[in-house]
């Protein structure tokens, strides 16, 4: 049995002539799926025979909400979410003056090693489908009742370590018979797989870029990103021009501020120094605290300096505007907190 989801509108055309059906019909499962009818048999243009074909090939692979919580600050939201198989995700729906942002998980777990991220303490259990990854937005409308606008591919999971997947979610989300959101309305954040950016460069998207730098120097980021024994920084940047120049859109670099450990001024000088000449902005991520570890956020005044420093010596950079904190929106945190009260 097969979720549909993973299936584009070109996939289930050949499928419908396979078995005996006209064309079209694919289009007309995809509308009714796309507006939230998630039942074959509530598809009410459809012959009874094709819908017993479907019902005994395919499923729609929409997740259960378990629970969803709502900010009292801000109005984000977030969904856990569970799959057929019992595995838990979470979505972050955040809202903005320009529309509505979706974080979106690609992996059950992860298996970066990252030390500032909940989400990667039990490492990765499996990898999310296309569909699945589809399905996040799909709910998170549904709930919200609203479109969806922009698509942050930032929550639990390496999007790169999942590379067919997601790439088949990028062309699935953005195609016009479904939910159409451009591709320059799509942010992957990825730790930095060095042969997978210059594979997703050749793709020729529109999507920006987000690397998780979080250091200046290897040493520093070996401290926290186990990825950084594997790919040098210089290695990084390299294939990040080529997307640059591949694509034309510019990098963003992520940086999370650990206290003691990348955020003091001449940490901040040689960033500067780093980034110098490239096309990118730099965002600033004052880390999120979490009990499994030792790091620490730095003070207001610390991050402060750290950005008027960055700024001054002219590259872009912005402090994140933290979303969700009475609701443990960073990645990870809510899906732990449910693993644990379930055992």
């Amino acid at each position: 049995m097969n979720n549909i989801l993973d299936y584009s509108l070109e996939e289930i055309s050949l499928w419908m002539k396979e078995n005996g059906e006209s064309s079209f019909r694919a289009k007309q499962v995809f509308t009714w799926i796309y507006k939230n009818t998630w039942n074959f048999e509530d598809m009410k243009n459809l012959p009874k025979s094709l819908v017993e074909k479907l019902k005994n090939n395919f499923y729609i692979g929409i997740p259960e909400v378990i629970e969803t919580f709502e900010s009292t600050l801000d109005g984000t939201s977030k969904l856990l979410l569970a799959f057929k198989d019992g595995n838990i995700i979470e979505s972050v729906i955040m809202k903005y003056n320009y529309g509505n942002t979706i974080c979106i998980s690609t992996q059950v777990g992860c298996r970066m090693g990252c030390k500032f991220c909940a989400s990667t303490l039990e490492g990765r259990v499996r990898n999310l489908t296309a569909g699945e990854i589809l399905a996040e937005v799909m709910v998170a409308q549904k709930v919200l009742g609203e479109r969806i606008s922009n698509i942050v591919l930032m929550g639990s999971g390496e999007p790169l370590d999942n590379y067919d997947n997601v790439t088949k979610f990028i062309d699935l989300v953005n195609a016009e018979y479904g939910l159409n959101i451009g591709q320059r309305h799509i942010t992957l954040s990825t730790c930095g797989l060095v042969p997978k950016i210059y594979e997703l460069a050749d793709k020729g998207y529109s999507i920006t870029l987000a690397i998780s730098l979080h250091a200046f120097n290897d040493e520093t980021r070996r401290e926290i990103m186990p990825i950084a024994k594997k790919y040098s920084i210089k290695e990084i940047l390299e294939s990040c021009d080529y997307y640059f120049n591949k694509t034309g859109r510019r990098i963003s670099f992520e940086y999370s501020l650990v206290s003691g450990i990348n955020d003091s001024k001449e940490h901040a000088k040689s960033l500067a120094k780093l980034l110098k000449g490239r096309q990118c902005h730099v965002n600033l991520i004052p880390v999120n605290e979490i009990k499994e570890n030792t790091l620490k956020r730095p003070s207001k005044k610390t991050i402060d300096d750290f950005e008027k420093i960055v700024n001054d010596h002219g590259i872009d950079v912005t402090v994140r505007k933290e979303m969700g904190n009475d609701i443990n929106a960073a990645c990870g945190q809510l899906r732990r907190n449910f693993l644990k009260l379930e055992k």
